[in-house]
């Protein structure tokens, strides 16, 4: 097996800057027809979009933009460049939103993260993901062939056979939640039978550092990515495991939560994704998930992007005082004052009173000032807390809730 799974993993930043640069128009030119946009990208010179910079120009699609769109035109709100009967499958995920399915080469783009678990020709992958609706189980089968391995189509449960199957016939390598695999591993002892279970390729959860160890004590090698049912894989962990490396045939930006507009590096934000697949265009699509982006390449060899990986959810909307507060209200306060750099707002209780406290970071500018636009843009008052820049914690929340309803 050869260390990187093609040429483009170890591309150069330039190389891989003028790929998007003849990429990104074409998309665009895709996606503008699709009616499923409406007229969101109506008037984008899309060939002036050659950049991960230029697509901060564009407007954000996100999941209830889809579901609106999906409504209106079904199955999939006009989004593809294929008829519903051209694909190969129609996956439902809850919603209900529909995604389709190719069964052309590596369709999702799991291969790259297989090869990086060392997962590849002579090998038998149990795939433990579900197969039953949504496309988890497809979008895993599709990397295994692409990287020439033979697959148990297992699915979930019946954890019993799961492992007299995985006994019988030599599995060497297991795909599906981090967890599951504990499962089996477990149950398999208690049965006596000998697994050959040694590489793990998982996602869909967290892969706590105390599993992977008891994985690896077992003398099983585990990677996990990143991916969603929309997009296919967006990021994947290689053997450095420092950070997530992100696909080759997606740009992935890091906005602040509830905006399109891109954080400084190193902030967390939430992550948005812009697919090259030319079927199903998706173009600056929020996943709701928080993530920052790493300095540097990894130590793998691997030249794009990093993340950190899954850092919680974007999605912070809350109701204070019986009004919901949400993160684009937050980013219109900050936008609404040059002085303002950051803002949080934290909603508390005292007593049976719900109380809102918004702590700004700022560069000058008074609380008085401050406030008068909080009861303006937020709909509510609160306390005024202003802070100096860099005060506020890196985590990606521009709502935090200490409420408790014990």
């Amino acid at each position: 097996m050869t260390r990187y799974f093609d040429d483009l993993e170890t591309r150069s930043a330039d190389a891989r800057a003028a790929a998007h640069a003849d990429d990104l128009p074409r998309q665009l030119a895709r996606a503008q027809v699709l009616p499923g946009y409406g007229t969101s990208l109506s008037g984008v010179e899309t060939a002036k979009i050659t950049s991960v910079a230029d697509l901060a120009k564009l407007p954000v699609l996100r999941k209830s933009d889809l579901g609106k769109a999906q409504a209106e035109n079904a199955p999939f709100g006009g989004l593809t460049t294929r008829s519903v009967s051209g694909f190969a499958h129609i996956f439902q995920s809850p919603g209900p939103i529909y995604e389709p399915g190719g069964t052309e080469h590596d369709w999702w783009r799991m291969g790259r993260f297989l090869h990086a678990c060392g997962i590849g020709k002579g090998d038998i992958v149990q795939n433990c993901f579900g197969y039953h609706l949504t496309p988890a189980g497809m979008i895993f089968e599709s990397g295994a062939r692409a990287v020439g391995a033979a697959v148990l189509p297992a699915g979930t449960g019946q954890t019993e056979l799961q492992a007299r199957a995985a006994a019988d016939i030599g599995v060497t390598a297991y795909a599906g939640t981090p967890d599951y695999l504990k499962v089996i591993l477990d149950k398999a002892d208690a049965m006596g039978l000998k697994l050959g279970i040694t590489k793990a390729a998982v996602g869909g959860g967290a892969l706590f550092p105390s599993l992977r160890q008891e994985y690896k004590d077992r003398g099983i090698f585990c990677l996990q990515s990143y991916a969603t049912a929309d997009l296919g894989n967006i990021a994947y962990e290689s053997d450095a495991m420092e950070g997530m490396i992100v696909d080759e045939h997606v740009i992935v930006e890091i906005v602040t939560p509830g905006t399109g507009d891109p954080v400084a590096p190193g902030q967390v934000g939430e992550v948005v994704v812009t697919t090259l697949n030319p079927d199903y265009p998706l173009i600056r699509f929020a996943t709701g998930d928080l993530s920052a982006i790493l300095p540097g390449v990894s130590p793998c060899g691997r030249t794009n992007l990093r993340i950190k990986g899954w850092m919680g959810r974007a999605d912070q909307t809350t109701k204070i005082k019986g009004m919901f507060v949400r993160p684009e209200q937050v980013a219109a306060l900050v936008a609404k004052h040059s002085e303002i750099v950051k803002a949080r707002v934290i909603a508390g209780r005292e007593g049976e009173m719900d109380t809102m406290t918004v702590q700004i970071e700022a560069n000058g500018g008074s609380a008085q000032d401050f406030g008068k636009s909080v009861a303006e843009v937020l709909k509510l008052k609160g306390k005024i807390e202003v802070v100096t820049p860099g005060s506020l914690p890196n985590d990606g929340k521009v709502i935090e809730d200490l409420r408790t309803y014990d």
